[in-house]
């Protein structure tokens, strides 16, 4: 077995909880092909970030985990940066236009900022309330993503409905994360959505990443798109200076908000 980088063991031990529920070191380990010690290091992580629950011997997806995660905990969660964040975003946006959207929820916020704008676009979006949101503006065309839809989601999943992307021409995606590292990129806590994101990066000619400063430094379960491939990083005046220097260093154009 070819050696698998943490953001990979990651996904795979949350796909298997997802399907049983519960693991053991021991079985995660061998199904790895990574020593117990590794393994316990990655759970430990794991733990901090509130995506699952060490046992005795192994780890268990919890109720709490996925409510973390939920959308309306999400929305609660910093509000006045992502509204600052999603006025700067609305200023790059153009009549004319066909953008992606998310279905974060600072991609929201710009939803409801481009809802009251006298402005014509396409925007494309997999995020269902953002679709909801922008179908009141009557020189705003929506086109909702086909795939699958959860229980208790808002975010559509899964690469069903991605042939719609390769059909039309995208300008920019603007898209959020629950995590973002130099090293590992933009990440994220749903496998199956981060399977959809990466196909609207792929798609997009360029990517507007919108990023509270809670999101900096951080890393998820699976990476939907490299540091390299960022265009734009739009963020707050919390936000850590070393790292933005860093980004500033790559050639990423850095908006901070007042």
């Amino acid at each position: 077995m070819s050696k698998m980088f943490k953001t990979e063991r990651r996904d795979k031990i949350i796909e298997l909880l997802k399907k049983q529920q519960r693991a053991t070191v021991k079985e995660l380990s061998e199904m790895l092909g990574v020593s117990e010690a590794t393994l316990r290091t990655d759970l430990q992580s794991m733990e901090e970030e509130g995506l699952l629950q060490r046992t005795h011997g192994g780890a268990v997806l919890q109720t709490e985990a996925q409510t973390e995660t939920s959308f309306d905990v999400r929305e609660k969660k910093n509000p006045e940066e992502k509204m600052a964040i999603a006025a700067k975003a609305a200023e790059l946006v153009d009549s004319g236009q066909c953008i992606l959207l998310d279905a974060s929820s600072t991609a929201l916020e710009l939803a409801r900022r481009l809802k009251k704008m006298p402005i014509r676009l396409i925007v494309v979006t997999s995020g269902i309330p953002a679709a909801l949101e922008l179908r009141e503006n009557p020189g705003i065309t929506v086109i909702l993503i086909g795939g699958v839809l959860r229980l208790g989601s808002f975010a559509i999943e899964g690469t069903l409905g991605t042939n719609i992307l390769q059909q039309i021409n995208v300008d920019t995606m603007f898209a959020s994360a629950r995590g973002f590292t130099i090293e590992d990129g933009l990440t994220d806590f749903n496998v199956y959505e981060v399977e959809l994101k990466k196909e609207m990066v792929k798609a997009s000619r360029r990517l507007i990443v919108l990023l509270d400063y809670s999101k900096l430094g951080k890393s998820s379960i699976s990476s939907f798109a490299r540091t390299s491939e960022i265009d734009t990083l739009i963020t707050d005046s919390k936000a850590s200076p070393e790292m933005l220097d860093k980004l500033a260093e790559m050639n990423i154009r850095v908006l901070k908000t007042e």
